[in-house]
């Protein structure tokens, strides 16, 4: 696809990124077949193809409206065109970058600006989502059903985390809404690693990964955040630790993208790299050990939705069903299994109708095998699925644990008699 900037975007700071992506462009289409938003409207400027349209016209002819904008904002960054795409264009980049550039340009309404600062104000400060949480729940009838849904029907107990005790280290990333909707999620990792001979190192100072300012066009403050993270890990990482596990598969993804975003920054590419590189999904940790110790015997039928994260971001989809099927899960076909849930971050909240019809037809999928329960990799998209009050949605390590528990309970019981 040929360029010609105007001198206005040849001043923005990643206009060359830009026009390289653009130019491996070449028009296919080939993407559509396989947007979520696409199949749903029928709209060729709410797909990728004409979403990269949108942003040369802009980048080419400054010309940019709130209609532009909306298209933008309809895209769920799910990336699975970029698994479509035969020539290899790296999408999501071309929208990080023409995004804010656009936003710059075309003021919101106060209405969305409001929302969207109140995400970024609150989702990365696990404290004061947790607070704001307990509100909710004591107010839950009252509140609008845009905002319950998102309130878990049950919470599991994180209980007991296993002490540092093996010689093979490893972080964790604790995230920032997931100790509060399903605090069980880490600690049954941490359980699970345990039994792999792994201990996982607290620590405290790492927070959020910083996707959900980079994502709502506060690049700044995301990357703040990725440093901060970057500062907090870095002395274990000199100290030796493994890798930095993630349980939740959106936050995997931009960690796993720190070299990328911080790639300019004199400081802290380098150590972005390393950091990257390190920064492991659960299901990779797994992926590479022995899980005849922990394999679980389940009867239970289960359908795994595989978030776009995992999915699309880290190509570790067949990865993840080969590791279930290992461990034990009796998986159910999912159909169009590489479509979006519709969480998407911060989407569900966004662009809440075009959400639901994309969770309705993935349940739908996911359902169609008459499942027992439905696990998946990523907080936002279980809470986002369970939110329905359909088949029960949880995190896989949560099973896994649970059922390590059961039969260490049965060989105890067996003992003791």
């Amino acid at each position: 696809m040929q360029t010609n900037f105007s001198p206005a975007a040849q001043q923005l700071e990643h206009a060359a990124e830009a026009e390289r992506i653009l130019r491996s462009c070449v028009h296919c289409g080939f993407c559509n077949a396989t947007c979520p938003t696409y199949q749903e409207l029928g709209n060729e400027l709410d797909g990728p193809r004409g979403r990269i349209y949108l942003i040369k016209q802009f980048l080419e002819k400054d010309e940019v409206t709130a209609a532009t904008q909306e298209h933008l904002d309809r895209c769920l960054t799910c990336r699975n065109c970029e698994t479509t795409c035969p020539s290899g264009v790296e999408y999501h980049k071309l929208l990080e970058i023409g995004r804010p550039a656009i936003e710059a340009r075309v003021p919101r309404p106060a209405k969305e600006r409001l929302l969207r600062e109140g995400l970024r104000q609150v989702l990365p400060r696990p404290v004061l989502f947790k607070t704001l949480f307990k509100t909710g729940q004591a107010i839950k009838p009252l509140l609008p059903k845009r905002l319950s849904s998102k309130m878990p029907h049950a919470i599991a107990p994180a209980g007991t985390r296993p002490p540092m005790r093996h010689e093979r280290r490893m972080l964790m990333l604790e995230g920032c809404v997931q100790p509060t909707l399903s605090p069980n999620t880490n600690a049954a990792a941490a359980r699970v690693l345990d039994r792999l001979s792994i201990s996982i190192e607290p620590v405290s100072e790492a927070g959020c990964c910083g996707a959900v300012d980079y994502h709502l066009s506060a690049a700044k403050d995301g990357l703040d955040r990725a440093r901060d993270n970057i500062d907090a890990w870095w002395p274990y990482l000199e100290a030796g630790v493994e890798a930095i596990v993630q349980t939740a598969s959106g936050c995997g993804a931009f960690v796993k993208e720190y070299g990328y975003v911080l790639r300019n920054d004199p400081e802290y590419a380098d150590k972005a790299q390393i950091v990257s590189a390190k920064a492991k999904d659960l299901i990779e940790v797994l992926a590479e050990e022995d899980l005849e110790s922990i394999r679980i015997q389940s009867d239970e039928k289960t359908a795994f939705h595989c978030p776009c994260t995992l999915q699309h971001a880290q190509k570790l989809g067949a990865t993840a069903q080969s590791v279930l099927t290992r461990l034990g899960f009796n998986l159910t076909a999912v159909p169009d299994a590489h479509l979006c849930c519709g969480s998407a971050g911060t989407y569900s909240v966004t662009q809440p109708e075009l959400s639901k019809q994309l969770r309705d037809n993935k349940l739908d999928a996911l359902e169609s095998g008459k499942p027992d329960q439905i696990v998946t990799a990523n907080i936002g998209c279980q809470t986002h699925l369970d939110g329905a009050g359909r088949t029960p949605v949880r995190h896989w390590v949560e099973m896994v644990d649970a059922a390590l528990a059961k039969q260490s309970q049965r060989v105890n019981f067996t003992m003791s008699v």
